[in-house]
């Protein structure tokens, strides 16, 4: 069996984070979320992955994955170009599946319990396409699965008005090539994109059973800000961390503290885990860093309180304030207004921001 994991798209919900950047390089625990995916494949012995780009990120994607060694899987790029839906992605990966069954994994995706159980279950069977599905309190904004006792698909609905079971696909599939010719013979829905809601419908108008599997752990699709930080503490709360970095005497350090070992936290610094601070990163004195928040590499912050968020990286934060369930961008500098300006917040903001003040 292959993989097939999809990186593309435009990451619209995420900007102006990902202006400059594909959404699946945006980290979660200081680990860029594609790379969760490739673990994932490779836990359900998954070793032969195609990577399906989009116009956006190529050469960030490819330079961070190369040819997957580093991870101890085989990559191999597929280029879908313009974003034509996700059947039209997978229908990309043609060449490279072949005549293989294939898992199809969303790169901004991620599952608690990986996708081992999902491939397990439609080996168990004769199935044209298996689905991973979760319960959500509001499925008429995804797309719906309803299902028999045995757990074999009997309808798929494309965020339906009123839905037939609560029951919604989180973006992991597995695929026999039966998929590729139903591919061939879809036509574009409303939104003038290939659905692959569609083309499992269709494999199962034609007779072929789906299988589905039901994710009881975490899901979470990593699209917009909001959910970059649901992540973020779903991930510190689960992952074990290790102290590698220097601890200078005078700082206090509470609870489970990731800190890379080229790391310093400073006399005079505080931090509560769990907490990830990655390499060449400096706390210094009077700063707080609270649970749940990942420092990116290459920053400094100083005489700041922040909790519960993320820091890409390569930034420098220095103001005396209170920062909170924020997502920070690479290169931010975040420092306090001179004394003798006229008070209020002084704010440059990209095209798309979001801002709770």
């Amino acid at each position: 069996m292959k993989g097939v994991l999809l990186s593309g798209g435009t990451g619209s919900r995420l900007r102006p984070i990902t202006h400059t950047g594909p959404k699946q390089l945006v980290p979660v625990a200081n680990k860029p979320v594609i790379e969760y995916a490739i673990e994932d494949l490779k836990a359900a012995g998954i070793t032969e992955i195609g990577v399906v780009l989009g116009n956006k990120g190529r050469e960030e994607i490819q330079e961070l994955l190369g040819d997957g060694s580093n991870y101890g899987v085989d990559i191999t790029y597929i280029i879908q170009g313009n974003p034509l839906g996700l059947a039209h992605a997978a229908g990309c990966a043609r060449d490279f599946v072949g005549d293989s069954d294939f898992v199809m994994y969303l790169g901004d995706n991620m599952l608690r319990h990986g996708v081992s159980d999902l491939i397990e279950s439609f080996q168990a069977g004769e199935y044209g396409a298996g689905i991973a599905l979760q319960e959500v309190s509001n499925p008429e904004a995804f797309g719906v699965a309803d299902v028999d006792d045995q757990g074999t698909v009997t309808e798929l609905v494309e965020k339906p008005d009123d839905p037939p079971s609560n029951l919604a696909l989180i973006g992991m599939y597995v695929f026999s090539p039966a998929v590729f010719d139903v591919i061939d013979r879809l036509e574009p829905s409303w939104r003038g994109e290939l659905e692959i809601t569609d083309a499992i419908q269709l494999l199962l108008d034609e007779g072929h059973a789906i299988d589905s599997h039901v994710v009881t752990g975490w899901w979470k699709d990593t699209g917009k800000p909001e959910d970059i930080l649901e992540a973020n503490r779903l991930v510190l709360e689960d992952e074990s961390l290790e102290t590698a970095g220097v601890v200078e005497d005078g700082a206090e350090v509470d609870g489970r503290i990731e800190l890379h070992e080229s790391a310093v936290i400073e006399d005079g610094a505080v931090v509560r885990g769990p907490v990830s601070i990655a390499e060449n990163t400096v706390i210094k004195s009077g700063t707080y860093i609270g649970p749940y928040t990942s420092i990116g590499a290459n920053s400094e912050l100083k005489n700041v309180h922040i909790e519960n968020s993320v820091v890409i990286g390569e930034s420098t934060i220095t103001a005396s304030e209170r920062i909170v369930d924020s997502l920070l961008g690479r290169n931010a500098n975040v420092e306090s207004a001179e004394e003798f300006l006229p008070e209020g917040r002084r704010l440059v903001v990209g095209e798309n921001s979001q801002l709770k003040l």
